[in-house]
């Protein structure tokens, strides 16, 4: 393990203070955002490297009552208790400045664009993108985020053949940004009378809500289409032209949302979709052009990749990235114990990232 970057700490710590000066000095509207932005962005790595320094400070006050000859036997076996807990403290808070240091991704603390599609395996196959939505939706319900459907097509018996929902939360992104992917289940379908376990899939992909300022959208690239809204609505969804798809023209991008009223609605939600495809495409091109040079798998968001099996006669859920299997299958599809699954799947991946910053030497924040 290399030891921590201390002239590259003291410059961001240097940094930290500079910005605290700016932001008591009355700077434009621009300006104030733009710094209160890294201001708060520094301001986890500050904290664990002054308690960090601290904790060396008092660690070395305690060994040199240790080494010092004058000190009495009893206050130097109280000096080597101490020196032993600030030992365990260093560790812990070291840790904590190379996860700091750890480059981080801009779109963590967005909310969610959330789309889970039925795959291979029928009717089965969308009964249970059904049960992944809600399992989502249970998720969201307990980190305190809100959900909003912007388009779903159900399916013939039952669950969707397609969902599509907005996850408005901070740290959304974070918590589920690993969940893009196949979730295959295997189960006895409740459509099937013979007993017979089958295999089904459905995709997930999940993709970080986007600002305007984050991606440029050419009005003049897109076509937009009314069109009458299907499904449950009654005599208004058969008359109104509410529903609306808007197409990409340079990248074939097509989205299309319908709600019972509010064409204008429909409009900016399907706006708000465009906006994270073409977002994420963006930064897929990026992502597969240092593939070769990344081993980095949990992150990989590769939307074929199988990443997790749900199987039901075991009551087991298995995800394949990190050979990791729990037996809380029902925990998990309530959204009660997907939070574990998660938060494993968060440190492997900073794992993963420490050791390729220990190999690069830490390169730059």
């Amino acid at each position: 393990m290399t030891a921590l970057p201390d002239a590259r700490l003291d410059q961001l710590l240097a940094r930290h203070a500079e910005i605290e000066h700016a932001l008591s000095g009355s700077p434009d509207a621009d300006t104030y955002v733009r710094l209160s932005r890294e201001f708060a962005d520094l301001s986890p790595l500050v904290a664990s490297v002054k308690a960090l320094r601290a904790a060396q400070r008092e660690r070395a006050g305690a060994q040199a009552l240790i080494e010092d000859p004058a000190t009495d036997p009893e206050m130097a076996e109280l000096a080597r208790e101490e020196a032993r807990e600030l030992d365990a403290r260093l560790d812990e808070l070291t840790h904590a400045v190379r996860l700091a240091l750890l480059p981080k991704d801009a779109m963590d603390a967005r909310g969610v664009i959330l789309e889970v599609r039925a795959g291979t395996g029928g009717d089965e196959a969308a009964l249970f993108a059904g049960d992944l939505f809600r399992m989502y939706e249970r998720f969201a319900g307990l980190n305190g985020w809100s959900v909003e459907v912007l388009s779903m097509t159900e399916g013939t018996a039952g669950g969707f053949k397609e969902i599509v929902a907005a996850l408005h939360g901070n740290g959304a992104y974070a918590k589920l940004k690993f969940e893009s992917g196949v979730h295959r289940v295997q189960r006895v379908p409740e459509t099937e009378g013979s007993g017979r376990i089958h295999t089904s899939a459905a995709t997930v992909a999940v993709l970080p809500e986007v600002e305007d300022v984050d991606i440029d959208i050419n009005e003049a690239d897109l076509r937009i289409d009314v069109f009458r809204a299907s499904g449950a609505g009654g005599q208004h969804v058969n008359k109104t032209e509410s529903a609306v798809r808007i197409t990409h023209l340079p990248t074939g991008v097509v989205v299309a949302v319908q709600d019972e009223r509010s064409q204008h609605k429909n409009k900016a939600r399907a706006m708000a979709l465009l906006r994270a495809k073409l977002y994420d495409a963006e930064r897929e091109k990026r992502d597969s052009a240092r593939a070769s040079e990344r081993k980095v798998q949990v992150g990989s968001g590769d939307r074929s990749e199988r990443i997790r099996t749900y199987n039901f006669p075991q009551g087991r859920v298995t995800d394949h990235r990190i050979g990791l299997t729990l037996h809380k299958l029902p925990e998990i599809l309530a959204g009660d114990a997907l939070g574990e699954l998660v938060d494993t799947l968060t440190t492997e991946y900073q794992a993963a990232l420490l050791a390729e910053a220990e190999n690069a030497g830490w390169g730059e924040r």
